[in-house]
């Protein structure tokens, strides 16, 4: 769960096809030979950009603050505070309903007016209610007993909270607790989505500890993680105005597992750096994270994600260094349409650290053509921890 990836395109429309092998710098080409064990070393986890979650750590433990932390990894940076709420996609629930456990308190309410419904009131003996879209513009809202039965037809959308108490929504792989409203979106002709919406600093509560080692990390590694997460959920909110919603739940955005995922330590992170947050030039930061920035971090853009030497970063941290062994025929399966792999090459790299630092463009060669992928295309294909690697064939 610990790493920032930064959400990319399908790999099929991000690969160039060659008709035939494009020649590659020698200091980074390798020749395969048939049948050959490929082995791929890097270092760090995740994008590079902005604060490394390992270097949060490594700096509490050696006495600094989320003040200092959050300062050296987003220079020239400044306080600022947010409040709200923000709207989150439950995108693990793909059904078209909105499902939920009956509970105290339980409210149906049609979207956007006050009309409401008590449903603990409605039918006491009921164990699950769930919305149901009728078309694009009515709402069937629905219990369970024995079987399901309709309580109510609405026009528009309806959502389901309890006054702030966690609801159980069932999914096709399970079920999670969320605090705040589920509400059912239409997303596109005929099909909506799970929206939870709940304040900035409750949706804080599901994200640190999902980010993080709570029962283990230093506390001011938390809190910073805490001002960090924040900034980027107020970015991402300004930037989704008119949108279905704000953030998704997953490392495409990051991660949140709501009020299943809540912790005492965490909890008391969000509390010590309630609602501050990092600006630039008058707006929320892009406070991208990563795991583990490998000993440099990667040039986010603006001035507050410089490429730097990580002085926190620590050959003790897990993801500094890692190593991973291929077949051929796995890279082969990965890529087929360069057939019998015979030739791998790197390009573009940003010039820092080990190797020349995070690989551009890998160029994958064979017998029926070539295929160029950026780098990190290429280690999320193969599961890699970074695109800051190299290759020894043998």
């Amino acid at each position: 769960m610990l790493r920032r990836l930064v959400a990319v395109p399908v790999l099929a429309a991000a690969a160039t096809l060659l008709a035939t092998a494009a020649p590659a710098a020698a200091a980074d080409s390798w020749d395969v030979p048939h049948s050959a064990r490929i082995t791929i070393t890097g270092h760090g986890y995740g994008h590079g950009k902005g604060l490394s979650q390992y270097g949060a750590q490594r700096a509490a433990k050696l006495g600094a603050g989320y003040g200092q932390i959050v300062s050296y990894y987003y220079p020239h940076t400044r306080w600022g505070t947010a409040g709200g709420s923000v709207r989150v996609w439950i995108s693990r629930d793909l059904t078209n309903d909105v499902q939920v456990r009956a509970r105290p308190g339980l409210i149906a309410r049609q979207t956007g007016t006050s009309r409401t419904w008590n449903l603990t009131r409605a039918v006491p003996r009921a164990d699950r209610w769930r919305i149901v879209p009728e078309g694009d513009r009515v709402s069937v809202l629905q219990y369970h007993r024995g079987g399901w039965h309709g309580y109510r037809r609405v026009a528009g959308q309806l959502e389901l909270s309890a006054g702030g108490a966690p609801v159980r929504l069932y999914t096709a792989d399970g079920s999670s607790t969320y605090r705040g409203i589920l509400r059912s979106v239409p997303s596109s002709p005929g099909n909506r989505i799970t929206v939870n919406v709940v304040t900035l600093e409750t949706y804080l509560r599901g994200v640190v500890p999902a980010e993080t080692f709570a029962s283990t990390w230093e506390q001011q590694a938390l809190r910073a993680q805490a001002v960090a997460a924040r900034t980027y959920a107020v970015h991402e909110r300004a930037d989704r105005r008119g949108a279905n919603y704000d953030l998704c739940e997953t490392e495409a955005c990051q991660a949140y597992g709501g009020a299943s995922r809540e912790y005492p330590t965490t909890d008391a992170a969000v509390r010590a750096t309630a609602r501050r947050i990092l600006t630039y030039a008058g707006r929320p930061a892009f406070t991208q994270f990563t795991a583990s920035s490998g000993g440099w971090t990667v040039d986010g853009g603006p001035p507050y994600l410089p490429a730097r030497r990580d002085k926190w970063d620590s050959t003790s941290d897990p993801n500094h260094s890692w190593s991973v062994g291929f077949r051929d025929t796995e890279l082969e399966a990965a890529w087929p349409a360069v057939g019998d792999l015979t030739h791998v090459s790197i390009a573009g790299r940003d010039g820092h650290g080990d190797w020349g630092g995070r690989a551009g463009s890998v160029t994958l060669t064979g017998t029926r053509g070539s295929v160029t992928v950026s780098g990190s295309d290429f280690s999320q294909r193969l599961r890699l921890r970074s695109s800051w690697l190299t290759l020894r064939v043998g």
